[in-house]
């Protein structure tokens, strides 16, 4: 079994998904900090690939620039993902920690972020014509995150295949169970705020008058 750093493990696993997320399981190592600065450099993709691409790419009307959504997209869904499947792999029988969850999840993301800011760069210097190396750039690194996903499941809960697919699936369904009650739980607090405004607005009207 591999005797690596904390640094040395995220090129491990990211270069070598399928033993790498089994020897940092054994190894009981992965940093949280490390997965957090990750986070962090996600919400940041977030900002630069619909902020700072290239004019001639993507070209921005907002008005009014407002972070909530950039904070959603990122630390939002992902601790969103990390608490549902750490939910989902208790009816599975799973061996994944809440911790261990947080920190492969986070290590699959490399390739992506990577993937994204390497794009959001090429778009200040490619021209429209050349667009398909930016596309292919991006690409490879959402397919190569979609491979560390599902082996870093895989290895952290210890399933096989098909059981970690599964999961994966009942996660996103658990994700979307969730936000729609948390849309509907808004829905109604407004509503409720409404209402005490409104009697408070009724009852002023009426001392005064």
């Amino acid at each position: 079994m591999l005797d690596l750093t904390q640094n040395q493990f995220v090129k491990h696993v990211v270069m070598h998904p399928f033993e790498g997320f089994e020897d940092l399981r054994w190894k009981k190592s992965g940093s949280m900090v490390i997965a957090t600065v990750i986070v962090f450099l996600l919400f940041f993709q977030q900002l630069a690939y619909n902020r700072l691409y290239g004019f001639q790419y993507y070209v921005s009307y907002d008005k009014v620039f407002n972070i909530i959504p950039y904070i959603f997209r990122s630390f939002g869904l992902f601790l969103l993902y990390v608490v549902c499947n750490w939910a989902m792999c208790t009816l599975f029988d799973g061996e994944g920690s809440l911790k261990n969850i947080y920190i492969v999840t986070a290590y699959s993301l490399i390739p992506y972020i990577a993937g994204s800011l390497i794009g959001t760069f090429l778009s200040h210097i490619l021209i429209i014509d050349e667009q398909i190396f930016i596309e292919t750039v991006e690409i490879i690194g959402l397919a190569w995150t979609v491979v560390l996903f599902i082996s870093a499941m895989k290895a952290v809960h210890q399933f096989s295949f098909g059981k970690t697919l599964a999961l994966i699936a009942l996660t996103l369904v658990a994700m979307l169970a969730c936000v729609f009650l948390l849309v509907l739980l808004l829905t109604l607090f407004q509503q409720v705020l409404i209402f005490i405004f409104t009697i408070y607005t009724e009852l002023s009207y009426r001392l005064r008058v």
